[in-house]
């Protein structure tokens, strides 16, 4: 069985840092886009960050220059580094991997999220 599992979320002072990690596991045979998505209480979830398995990356809008999404292909791992934090980043913080797991069709797989609070 294929999983994701997010770790690294928490309470912080707006200006302050977090740095989320999300590690995929099961029987896998390739991971494409990886990527972090967040959804605040009453709205809809939105996509954060995406990075290639090449290293393309990209953001949302709200957070360039604040957030730096990396990974390490040998480990299935991707972590997103997010600094100068401001309230409205507050939210559910998911970790997503468009993958090929064994015997099976790619799919979309999320973690089942970690919370994320910035303080004012």
């Amino acid at each position: 069985q294929v999983q994701l599992v997010e770790s690294g979320g928490g309470l912080v002072q707006a200006g302050g840092s977090l740095r989320l990690s999300c590690a995929a596991s099961g029987r896998i045979v390739k991971i494409n886009d990886m990527g972090w998505g967040r959804q605040a209480p009453g709205e809809q979830r939105e996509s954060v960050a995406v990075i290639t398995s090449g290293g393309s990356t990209n953001y949302a809008d709200s957070v360039k220059g604040r957030f730096t999404i990396s990974r390490d292909n040998a480990k299935s791992t991707v972590e997103l580094l997010m600094t100068n934090l401001k309230p409205e980043d507050t939210a559910v913080y998911y970790c997503y991997a468009f993958l090929l797991p064994r015997y099976k069709s790619w799919v979309d797989v999320w973690g089942q999220g970690t919370q994320v609070t910035v303080s004012s």
